[in-house]
């Protein structure tokens, strides 16, 4: 099995960590550890390694399934992974919607055999008719993201129906990366709610703000669901204790405060860019969550050049859109503290002004 470089995590280690403010981070702000109990008691497995029963109960019946087809995950990464490693090998096809966060395709590309079906800019529209054409009698998973990163592009509840129905003619699963989902206002239901053979997948980190608790859960058809326990036993064996307690108290009273806040944050931040492209001549499809994919100004080259110039000159983190497979734009992350936003914004401001 051979598998690319993950080149957004690579561009991440090459600069976060001594860049000063992170203007390409996926994420809505990080929440304070303080708002939480974290006295755990031991610090054990979590028993049974699929997660507590009776929370996987609770978290079932957002979806209208049972408590074994939830398993609970360290982030949305693991719950991918698990998904495609239990329906993929080289005999099985899998198609997978691009733009979007490279796990999503370079995994299933080191398993199986994968077609991407690319998004059409400048509207990040979905063609259901490529998506037909990608499929064939060997495909077992189309994979979408959506709120889709890193361009925003939030698809319809009637699209969505109309991917489920691609993939139940031929048989195959619908994995769908609902990480941002809930940053909406009025969100679409998750897909393993509208289809017996959808599989949603999300966690705590990019609409709560909670990514260092490393939980996420995959729910799912129960065959599926127990082939990535089985996978989850050479993996993380189980989600972490500290996570599940703090997810126990996100999930429950403090969850509509915690997405008030974040969406409201969302909002204001979404504004500010806007103004921001508004004034610099930039283009972007306005998104859904906290990322956006604006075009790189005139006169600065590849994205790559763009983004290494900026961040070695002004301590400004920016995502390349070359990693993502289009060298035109750049990603912008707004979920972070309004202040921070707006000094990145001032600094890039500066450098598209300077221009030499």
């Amino acid at each position: 099995m051979n598998i690319k470089d993950f080149e957004l995590e690579r561009w991440f280690a090459r600069y976060e960590h001594e860049a000063e403010i992170m203007l390409a981070e996926s994420g809505i702000r990080s929440l304070d550890a303080s708002r939480f109990d974290l006295n755990v008691g031991e610090m054990g497995y979590v028993i049974p390694t699929n997660g507590d029963p009776e929370f996987r109960s609770e978290i079932a019946e957002r979806y209208g399934r049972t408590k074994d087809e939830i398993l609970f995950t360290c982030g949305t990464q693991e719950a991918n992974f698990l998904v495609f490693v239990s329906l993929l090998d080289k005999k099985e096809h899998a198609v997978v919607v691009t733009p979007t966060y490279q796990a999503l395709y370079s995994v299933p590309e080191a398993f199986g055999n994968v077609t991407r079906v690319s998004l059409d800019p400048p509207d990040w529209e979905l063609s259901l008719e490529k998506v037909k054409e990608a499929v064939n009698g060997k495909t077992e998973l189309i994979v979408l993201n959506n709120p889709n990163n890193p361009t925003g592009r939030y698809h319809s509840l009637n699209k969505v129906k109309a991917l489920i129905d691609i993939a139940e003619d031929v048989g195959a699963y619908l994995l769908c990366d609902e990480v941002y989902r809930l940053l909406v206002e009025d969100p679409l239901p998750p897909i393993a709610q509208i289809s017996d053979r959808g599989i949603s997948t999300t966690s705590l980190t990019k609409a709560y703000g909670i990514a260092g608790a490393r939980f996420g859960w995959m729910c799912g058809p129960k065959e599926v669901v127990d082939k990535a326990w089985r996978w989850k036993d050479y993996t993380t064996i189980s989600p972490t204790k500290i996570g599940q307690h703090i997810a126990k108290q996100a999930l429950g009273d403090m969850e509509y405060e915690i997405l008030r806040e974040n969406r409201k944050l969302a909002e204001e931040n979404r504004d500010i860019v806007q103004a921001f492209i508004h004034r610099n001549d930039l283009d972007w499809y306005k998104p859904i969550g906290v990322n956006g994919f604006i075009t790189v100004p005139d006169g600065f080259g590849s994205s790559v050049d763009f983004c290494k110039r900026f961040v070695e000159e002004y301590g400004v983190v920016l995502a390349p859109g070359k990693v993502f497979g289009y060298d035109g734009y750049f990603r912008i992350g707004f979920g972070l503290p309004t202040s921070e936003l707006k000094e990145g914004l001032s600094r890039l401001e500066k450098y598209i002004l300077k221009k030499v």
